[in-house]
């Protein structure tokens, strides 16, 4: 499933729920549910900067396409980080390079969370986009 897809799914989750209440319990349920990364990777180089909480995210290159692995001692973070992964992880660098993430401002999200934790939700999708630029120019060289 492309990129495009699984955000639009994501929305149409989103959606469902009556109020930003119901919406946070998705997302730590979410959170709760990320796969565990590897304590390997909870190193200084794999931690986001720019997030009020400790955020790992490690991108590895399997079958041409980036896969990601993340962990945050918070929450929230830790769901907003599975949303991210959901719709990044498994695709292919230039495909992740191209993508958009207006669907984070169709679910209201960045609305939702304080300056800082919405400084680090812009940081976990750079992070993102800086493993895809790091990968595309690998292949490419």
């Amino acid at each position: 499933m492309g990129i495009k897809e699984i955000q639009d799914e994501i929305v149409d989750e989103f959606a469902m729920f009556e109020d930003w209440d119901e919406r946070f319990q998705y997302v730590i349920d979410l959170g709760k549910s990320l796969p565990i990364i590897d304590e390997k990777y909870k190193v200084e180089e794999n931690t986001i900067k720019g997030c009020q909480s400790k955020v790992w995210l490690h991108g590895e290159v399997q079958d041409k396409n980036i896969v990601f692995t993340a962990d945050s001692d918070a929450i929230i973070t830790k769901g907003i980080i599975a949303i991210l992964i959901r719709a990044f992880s498994n695709q292919e660098a230039a495909d992740i390079l191209a993508a958009d993430t207006k669907f984070i401002d169709e679910i209201g999200l960045k609305d939702q969370l304080s300056p800082t934790r919405a400084n680090g939700l812009v940081s976990m999708i750079k992070q993102i986009k800086m493993y895809a630029l790091a990968f595309d120019s690998q292949k490419n060289n």
